[in-house]
């Protein structure tokens, strides 16, 4: 049997490097003769560098950044020897990061990923892939470019405060970006514009603390921000607020955009990196999973990928999750065969099940690799 272990994070618990470890030690305690090909996966969120660096090799350089509050943190770059620098967003502005307590997208700042797009830079990157996913911020990316020398101005020339609330008293910018000629890529599967109903603080906001009257004043203030950026920073393609892709982490989209870069799938970068393609078309089996399969799981994330390229090959597919709640006739007709729920298999929410799947993920995705193993073998 030759089983490929693809996947994602589960948000919060495990890196997919470790999910799929205890997927594989489970199944090989029932049947060790099976080929088990380890491929972990990751769009441009928590765990973008990490499965990159697996894949592509290349140098780890640790960089020191701030947190969406201006607290230290620790970042990294990989460098590859094509002239390559990808880092996450997430390191620096992660809504991990913050406590419930501190999540407040007007406050909130992108600074610190323009430490680690800075180092890339000084280390000589001709590219930098900026993996974009997990934000706790909304600022439009004002602090990455003021990381980077361009900062923005109130009416009497004045440093705005960091934060997306503060950008609704923008009147122009001062300085230029430090890039040394590179060009920035942001690796993102996300299609939302900057602004607008289907904007960067109306979609995501409300994740990241925004009330609705919140909502209201980041928009505006992002729309406010955009014409200043369209107006003033050379290169800042028109139309800036309604252009696919720039609402991805709080409108970090938009900054890379306005500063020449582009979008790119972040899932297809890493697949293409791991020779997922080539993978799937070698094995009878594929297991792949992330933290809550959801509806939202279907549209453009790791595990709808996975499964429909499993489906195109006639191959079939297996979900692990640490909660299920995506229909049956739905997942199926995304190609997904078969999913299994931490929290059900720990006996479910109202016998502790959940607690158990939070505090015991790699106990029970074992027990589960077990159990496919049993099941699948031949």
């Amino acid at each position: 049997m030759r089983v490929l272990l693809c996947p994602d994070k589960f948000a919060g618990t495990l890196p997919a490097q470790e999910v799929a470890a205890a997927v594989a030690e489970g199944w090989r305690e029932v049947a060790s003769g099976d080929d088990l090909l380890i491929r972990p996966l990751a769009d441009g969120g928590p765990g973008f560098v990490a499965v990159l660096a697996e894949a592509l090799g290349g140098r780890r350089v640790p960089v020191p950044t701030v947190d969406p509050l201006g607290r230290p943190a620790d970042g990294e770059i990989l460098l590859t020897d094509d002239g390559t620098a990808y880092l996450e967003s997430a390191q620096s502005c992660g809504l991990h990061l913050l406590a419930a307590a501190e999540r407040d997208p007007k406050a909130t700042t992108s600074y610190g990923l323009g430490a680690l797009v800075t180092a890339a830079v000084e280390h000589g990157a001709r590219t930098v892939v900026i993996g974009l996913g997990g934000s706790g911020t909304n600022d439009g990316g004002a602090g990455l470019l003021t990381a980077l020398g361009v900062t923005a101005l109130d009416e009497t020339g004045r440093a705005l405060p960091y934060g997306g609330a503060a950008l609704a008293g923008i009147a122009g910018l001062d300085g230029a970006p430090r890039l040394r000629g590179a060009t920035l890529v942001a690796a993102t599967d996300v299609d939302n514009p900057l602004l607008g109903l289907h904007g960067a603080s109306s979609v995501y906001g409300p994740q990241k603390g925004a009330t609705r009257a919140d909502v209201l004043l980041l928009d505006a203030a992002l729309e406010r921000f955009a014409d200043v950026l369209e107006r003033d920073l050379p290169g800042c393609p028109a139309g800036l607020g309604a252009l696919p892709g720039g609402g991805a982490a709080g409108g970090l989209g938009a900054a890379i955009l306005a500063l020449g870069g582009r979008c790119e799938s972040g899932i297809g970068l890493v697949t293409e990196a791991i020779g997922l393609s080539a993978a799937l078309d070698a094995v009878d089996l594929v297991v792949t999973g992330e933290g809550s399969f959801d509806h939202q799981s279907l549209r453009g994330k790791v595990v709808a990928g996975v499964a429909g390229a499993a489906r195109d090959r006639g191959v079939p597919c297996v979900v692990l999750a640490g909660q299920v709640s995506t229909g049956r006739r739905e997942a199926a007709s995304a190609g997904v065969t078969d999913a299994y729920s931490l929290v059900e298999h720990f006996g479910g929410e109202e016998r502790g099940g959940l607690d158990a799947a939070l505090s015991r993920p790699a106990e029970g995705l074992r027990q589960l690799g077990a159990r496919l193993a049993r099941q699948w073998s031949r």
